[in-house]
């Protein structure tokens, strides 16, 4: 039996969105009268072919029921405790308190810098701040517990005074439960939970929200020649799967964030399939984050090798999902991606 999937296209703006669902000549997406859409792309391993609303009653039973189901799920509103999915995108700030990381390592790991940054981050517009002690870029190698714990905790216990939505981005379930303990409100694992075995007891007794996030290997190997049968089609099947799985090992709630993981085992070509089609994984009905600030696929594209040096690339590429309706970008220079949403919507979204 093939197995399609679909993919919501031809987005709308605004008050020209509003204006179109009004009519009912648009659904809107994730329930967001600001951004709507009038197409749908169904896609199997063979083909794919895109139909506009009207026409969906004219396609086979099969069709028209998979595409009825998925149109419930892209519509839907999106619920996390803590975050407000009206005003969209919402900005994840980043802070490296690690020695190493691949733009920004050593910046703010010193003295009272990384809770400094924070308050940077969240006057320039950051609703989200992410806080990890362990370098996760290509070639990284693993490091203690101890030593992650070390660098982040001061810090974090400090940031809980601000009363803001705290993430943690962390792969060992011994930094989850501290964490956890000191009022983080959302669990960000760049392994998929796959590092450690007990990550999904500790957010099963907590019930706290977390990021499924996909990468191939491990830091230290992703990005050794890379592989897919289909990389959009392969990651949204691996969602699918580990959402499965971690309802059959008893976590019921909904407060479930999607990442692909641009950078996380993926070559250029790689990445550029899922930005460009990354409105796919709204019909697995949780809202998506993209990572993709400062990453290699802009250095590649530009020429432009210096990490610190791919503003345009990450502010291109950020507006760009905005327009497809991504929810959550995970960026580190919040100031200037912030600026730059500002003044696309005043243009666009009028």
């Amino acid at each position: 039996m093939k197995k399609y999937y679909t993919r919501a296209c031809n987005f709308y703006y605004g008050s020209i969105s509003k204006e179109k669902i009004k009519k009912k000549l648009s659904f809107p997406l994730s329930g967001n009268g600001f951004i709507s859409f009038d197409t749908i792309e169904i896609i199997n391993r063979k083909y794919k072919k895109k139909i506009h609303i009207r026409e969906i009653k004219n396609q086979s039973r099969e069709i028209k029921r998979k595409i009825k189901e998925d149109i419930k799920l892209i519509t839907k509103k999106k619920k996390i405790k803590g975050l407000n999915f009206t005003n969209l995108p919402i900005l994840m700030g980043v802070i490296n308190l690690t020695p190493d990381s691949f733009s920004d390592g050593g910046q703010y790991n010193k003295n009272n810098s990384g809770f400094n940054h924070a308050n940077y981050l969240i006057k320039k517009g950051s609703k989200i701040l992410d806080i990890g002690g362990e370098s996760t870029r290509p070639g990284a190698k693993e490091i203690s517990k101890k030593v992650e714990w070390r660098r982040i905790s001061k810090t974090l216990k400090k940031l809980n005074k601000l009363n803001k939505f705290i993430s943690l981005d962390t792969r060992k379930s011994w930094i989850m439960e501290k964490g956890i303990n000191n009022k983080v409100n959302l669990i960000n694992d760049v392994s998929g939970f796959e590092h450690d075995a007990n990550t999904i007891n500790v957010l099963k007794n907590h019930k706290t929200p977390f990021v499924i996030h996909h990468m191939q290997g491990t830091p230290k190997n992703m990005q050794k020649n890379p592989r897919y049968k289909n990389i959009l089609l392969d990651i949204y099947d691996y969602f699918e799967k580990k959402i499965k799985k971690i309802r059959s090992l008893g976590i019921k709630h909904n407060s479930i964030i999607l990442d692909p993981g641009i950078g996380f085992g993926k070559n250029l070509k790689h990445n550029m399939t899922l930005i460009n089609n990354i409105s796919i994984f709204h019909s697995l009905g949780f809202p998506i984050m993209l990572g993709i600030s400062r990453k290699s696929f802009i250095r590649e594209i530009s020429g432009n090798n210096d990490s610190k040096e791919r503003l345009g690339g990450t502010i291109s590429s950020s507006l760009y999902a905005m327009t497809q309706g991504v929810q959550i970008l995970r960026v580190h220079d919040v100031n200037e991606v912030n600026q730059s949403i500002k003044v696309f919507k005043s243009l666009n979204f009028k």
